[in-house]
């Protein structure tokens, strides 16, 4: 891994350091300022010339600054005749933002992709994204990692009979089943409508979840409105046990109030994609790192390896 320089913002230097550890290198300073207009500098503070640079940033609150940083560092990585800069963004953001569904509105997702290669970045490098046509908004490569094996293993070994996988809504019905495909699990499916950002309507549950316990993946929980609608339509069908699993914990708004109140949700499990400030824990999470998994792929980008058969075939081991 020689020629490799890893750089992070201020939005998750602890996953950026365990990234590091993985790969036997040493995390590579970087200074941010901020001026008394607001604007901010960034500077990196080791050689970038003619070396493989990785940009360790996931988008997340406040999410502007943060995306500027990345754009910032993308910039400074150029400007230092880096040979080949990816940014690895754990968590993007404007993935929500990925369709005209109303008039005279901005596709945030297509948009952000477009600043990234301008500002220099010549690949990306993401996990579970919320729409997966954003892939096709970038006019450079995208490696896009997916946590559903790791999510996977939390609950490999475990006796699972009388359980079903359900995923919130039909769009992230393929990830589910790769979940349960893994688990041998049945899926069921809720049928989801989002009125607005914070309001969304489920009709019914697609699938035989009577009297039996689940497991809800989602690829993220943000306010958590979707999950408790999910949760009324769980318990008219007499669930038992009731697991919650998903790769992004953003945990917004009054999301940590609305699950500690739910008693009957047995765990939480998230992965470190986002980072979890002390009051966004509860005695419920277990939290996975995706570390390895980036490590692994950054290792296979550098060498010029295949990264996506990291998920060929169903996998617990580990």
């Amino acid at each position: 891994m020689r020629d490799i320089g890893v750089f992070t913002g201020s939005a998750h230097p602890e996953l950026a350091r365990e990234i590091c550890t993985d790969l036997g290198v040493d995390l590579s300073p970087m200074q941010i300022q901020r001026f008394s207009n607001d604007c901010l500098q960034v500077q990196l503070q080791a050689n970038c010339r003619q070396r493989d640079i990785y940009l360790v940033q996931p988008i997340v609150p406040p999410v502007q600054e943060h995306l500027m940083e990345l754009l910032l560092m993308l910039d400074a990585a150029r400007g230092a005749s880096a040979a080949n800069i990816t940014a690895v963004i754990p968590h993007y953001a404007y993935a929500r933002s990925d369709k005209k569904d109303m008039p005279r509105i901005s596709i945030g997702g297509r948009l952000v992709a477009d600043l990234l290669a301008t500002a220099g970045a010549n690949r990306v490098l993401t996990m579970a994204l919320h729409a997966p046509q954003v892939h096709g908004f970038f006019s450079i490569p995208v490696d896009h990692l997916t946590a559903v094996a790791e999510l996977a293993k939390h609950f490999a070994g475990r006796d699972l009979s009388d359980t079903v996988v359900v995923s919130p809504d039909l769009g992230n019905a393929k990830p589910a089943t790769q979940f349960a495909r893994i688990l041998n699990l049945p899926v069921a499916a809720g049928s989801k409508q989002r009125l607005a950002d914070d309001e969304v309507r489920i009709d019914a549950i697609v699938g035989d979840v009577d009297d039996k316990n689940v497991i809800v993946l989602d690829d993220e929980i943000a306010n958590a409105g979707s999950i408790l609608k999910l949760l009324e339509r769980l318990r008219e069908r007499r669930v038992r046990r009731i697991s919650l699993a998903c790769t992004h914990g953003l945990f917004t708004g009054k999301a940590i109030q609305r699950l500690a109140s739910q008693d009957d949700i047995d765990e939480i499990v998230i992965t470190n994609t986002v980072p979890l400030s002390p009051d966004k824990v509860l005695p419920t999470m277990r939290v996975r790192s995706v570390a390895t998994l980036f490590a692994e792929a950054i290792r296979r980008i550098h060498l010029g390896e295949s990264v996506s058969s990291l998920f060929d075939g169903p996998s617990v081991r580990g």
